[in-house]
């Protein structure tokens, strides 16, 4: 199996470091870009300053978030062979018809065809500004069925569901051949991994898990593919992968001290802290990242939840160690099926040295997980 490695930015804050990590990718051969969808970020502003992290130096507000698609429309003359990829956006703030158009839109200016990923969207981009966020999954399962029919042909076309309409629907625009957008589905749970196999052409889950898991995970969404007559094997094994590096495991387990890094375990939810015997400080209900509202949080109420975090919570939410380390993780996925890994540099949030090394690293990673090699003989 052939590995592709995805480089990860944030979208949020300045512009040019954003383009830098995408020249970064084109010129280390990397063979997608992938951005985030917010409109508030999931670090709390209330928080942000030099104590929580540097970069609090150069940005004012983590709360930063750029558009997805302005930014991928700027990005892609400069992207070359690189894909770009939107992971993920919801179809709460945008009809599926506009999403359909922005993604055939994109294509215009690509090299290679432009990734659109959809997923049930974030409390933190919905509550606030009143966007509705009941039935999220049948909102996500129609969104899917008409951004499919628009991507495929012009129409017109019709479609009676519980959330959205068409009524003899027109999308004559098109993508130049060979160029047509591809549609990945963020997925972590049951019916969502079932709604990728029906009609994505990726898998995009947000949640890092153990290899085993990973491959469960992906068998549901194989077996729903078969089941609705598509080939299996074409859609395409993603994931996000965060990595904390250094040069040596001892060095990189100490960076998961750092703020930014350490608050990744109130992304998790609280069954991740039973796991380990702790309870989660939002309480025994919450779910994780999709459920956060960074913003409603009081300074006082960020450093309580910061001081109950135990160590062994933040390591499950990375890959953490060596070079070599990280590697032989990422690997591991591979080996249970994951054909794209979308590295995500989560180390360079600890200190600016912290962020020179795990960018050399990600260049690094993307080569070794390319090249003929130990762990390329395995997976290659």
């Amino acid at each position: 199996m052939t590995v592709k490695v995805g480089l990860v930015w944030d979208a949020a804050g300045s512009v040019e470091g954003g383009r830098g990590l995408l020249e970064l990718a084109r010129v280390n051969e990397f063979d997608a870009f992938m951005i985030f969808d917010h409109l508030i970020n999931t670090f709390p502003s209330q928080a942000w300053d030099t104590d929580f992290t540097y970069l609090a130096s150069v940005q004012s507000t983590p709360d930063q978030c750029l558009d997805f698609a302005t930014v991928l429309g700027s990005f892609a003359p400069h992207a070359g062979p690189v894909q770009l990829v939107v992971g993920v956006t919801d179809p709460h703030r945008r009809h599926p018809a506009v999403l359909a158009q922005t993604a055939l839109t994109l294509a215009q200016f690509t090299d290679r065809p432009p990734v659109l990923g959809i997923g049930t969207g974030a409390l933190e981009n919905l509550q606030p500004y009143g966007v509705p966020h009941d039935h999220q999954v049948d909102r996500v399962e129609e969104a899917l069925q008409i951004v499919r029919m628009l991507l495929d042909g012009a129409g017109p076309h019709d479609f009676e569901g519980s959330h959205f309409t068409l009524d003899q629907a027109l999308m004559g625009l098109r993508a130049p051949e060979g160029r047509e957008p591809r549609l990945w589905v963020g997925a972590n749970r049951s019916r969502m991994l079932t709604l990728t196999g029906r009609y994505a052409d990726g898998w995009l889950p947000s949640e890092l898990v153990a290899p085993d898991e990973y491959a469960r995970r992906l068998s549901v969404v194989r077996k729903a593919a078969a089941a609705a007559g598509r080939d299996p094997s074409a859609i395409v094994a993603s994931g996000g992968v965060p990595i904390v590096v250094a040069e040596t495991d001892d060095q990189a387990h100490e960076l998961l001290q750092a703020n930014p890094i350490r608050f990744l375990a109130l992304h998790a939810g609280a069954d991740a802290w039973a796991r380990h015997g702790a309870v989660h400080p939002f309480g025994a209900e919450y779910r994780g990242l999709t459920e956060l509202l960074p913003h409603v949080l009081t300074r006082q109420e960020v450093q309580q939840a910061m001081a109950a975090v135990p160590e062994q919570v933040v390591a499950d939410q990375v890959l953490v160690g060596s070079r070599k380390t990280v590697l032989d993780r990422i690997g591991e996925l591979v080996e249970a099926g994951m054909e794209h890994p979308m590295l995500i540099p989560v180390s360079a949030l600890a200190s600016p040295d912290a962020a020179a090394f795990t960018l050399e690293t990600v260049a690094w990673l993307a080569r070794e997980l390319r090249a003929p090699s130990p762990i390329g003989e395995t997976i290659s």
